[in-house]
């Protein structure tokens, strides 16, 4: 029987801390949970103040650096090459020799060109000379009439009368004239001016072929390839290229001029960049730029842009897909001296700004377009809701033209989560396992029941609110 009433006495006992554990733990979690959600509530209202300042609106591109006087130079003439007078590194002026090719064939040509413009000219003097023919004609109206016979003397006359002598007749030669007659074939002019025509043009292109056996620089720059060595055969190019004209309308990595010799001058740096197709069409011509270097994040460099392609340039997308892109070219301001083609380059166009405007966070403004809505908290904690007319939009930040003050605070999104916890639920652990081997775990709030003491059953399973 003692030993009876020991176990009852010591089941009444458990049972009876059982309940002031769980009204401790109830009143403990009461406790904190509404201080939680006061904290909470406190820490989801953020705000952010309505100030003065700059917005910009950037897009941004990546590309390489080109100068448009960076050019080839190749033989318009091919041969064999006789000297190559300049090195990778050596500074060159408009104009120099830069390499030669053997003559000798082109010479020929020139020689024989000389020959048939001579031929040539001297059948256009014989056509327009004509067909001189000459002919003798008689003077109308020069014939003589033949002589008369002398009087006789009259009759009774003296001794002296009689005949006086028989006449003489005299036939005189007719007078005659010589006549000239040159007769001109305005045909065969016509085909010795022809003639001299084509073999002054053949002249000219002999000509320019020889020239063409010497290579000189179009463009002052400094010589930063050369393909080839002396001996080598070369063929006949098509004069120089620059980088600027082989670059048009391609893609910002294709700007590189290549050539027999190529030189290269950083005067007058631009730098072609690809740009999505939506930020293209915020581009125009003549807006602010930055340019920073990939291989020198430190060096920023002024801009502006020059033009954009209308002509799209596709690059490679995720999965396969081709990303449609325009290339801009930007003409890069300052000193130029130290750059170089083909480096690589980032380029942060400003297609928006307003200086000395209202201006607040994005996230602190609802909605889309030219109007808003905020949420203005006051002073006294009260809350408005108010409609904001808005200006550029910035990277981060947006202009404010109506609707706010300076020194408004205006109410930002929240990111606080339930009552304080992620999860809503209370953090503690499982409930107190039964003492001393007697009765059942107190169930715990959050998570599972402890296991009972020696001898005890396990705890029951924590509940949730």
């Amino acid at each position: 029987m003692k030993v009876l009433l020991r176990r009852r006495g010591a089941v009444l006992l458990n049972s009876a801390l059982g309940v002031a554990l769980v009204g401790a733990v109830a009143l403990a979690y009461t406790t904190l949970d509404g201080g939680t959600e006061k904290a909470a509530g406190k820490a989801q209202v953020r705000t952010a103040t309505v100030a003065r300042g700059t917005v910009l609106a950037t897009v941004s591109g990546t590309g390489t650096l080109v100068s448009p006087t960076d050019a080839a130079q190749d033989f318009t003439t091919g041969g064999k090459l006789t000297a190559i007078k300049v090195a990778v590194g050596d500074t060159v002026t408009k104009g120099q020799v830069l390499a030669t090719v053997d003559t000798t064939a082109a010479q020929q040509q020139v020689d024989a060109a000389k020959a048939a413009l001579t031929t040539a000219d001297a059948n256009l003097d014989k056509a327009e000379a004509g067909v001189t023919t000459t002919t003798t004609q008689q003077i109308p109206g020069t014939a003589q009439p033949s002589g008369g016979t002398g009087g006789t003397g009259g009759n009774g006359g003296g001794a002296g009368g009689g005949e006086r002598g028989a006449g003489v007749s005299s036939t005189p030669a007719p007078q005659t004239t010589t006549i000239t007659t040159t007769k001109v074939d305005e045909a065969a002019v016509a085909q010795a001016e022809q003639q001299v025509a084509t073999a002054r043009t053949n002249l000219a292109n002999a000509q320019a072929a020889l020239a063409g056996t010497t290579l000189t620089a179009s463009v002052d720059g400094t010589v930063a390839s050369v393909t080839g060595k002396v001996g080598d055969t070369v063929g006949g190019g098509t004069g120089t290229a620059s980088g600027a004209a082989k670059s048009s309308g391609a893609s910002a990595g294709s700007a590189a001029p290549s050539g027999f010799i190529v030189l290269t001058n950083p005067t007058g740096m631009q730098v072609t960049a690809n740009f999505s197709e939506l930020d293209s069409l915020k581009l125009k011509k003549g807006e602010a730029a930055t340019v920073t270097l990939n291989a020198q994040s430190d060096t920023k460099l002024n801009a502006t842009v020059l033009s954009v392609s209308s002509l799209p340039v596709s690059s490679g997308g995720t999965g396969g897909a081709a990303a449609v892109q325009y290339a801009a070219t930007l003409q890069i301001t300052g000193d130029t001296g130290k750059l170089r083609t083909g480096l690589s380059a980032t380029v942060s166009v400003v297609t928006g700004e307003a200086d000395n405007a209202l201006s607040l966070p994005t996230a602190a403004l609802a909605g889309t377009g030219g109007t808003r809505t905020a949420t203005v908290v006051h002073p006294d904690g009260t809350t408005e809701r108010v409609e904001v007319g808005v200006g550029v939009e910035g990277d981060t930040t947006v202009q404010v033209v109506s609707g706010l003050n300076e020194g408004d605070k205006v109410e930002l999104a929240s990111t606080s989560g339930t009552n304080g916890f992620p999860n809503g639920s209370f953090p503690g652990g499982g409930g107190q396992g039964g003492r001393n081997g007697g009765g059942t775990g107190v169930a715990g709030f959050g998570g599972a029941g402890g296991a009972g003491g020696t001898g005890g059953g396990a705890g029951r399973a924590g509940g949730t609110r």
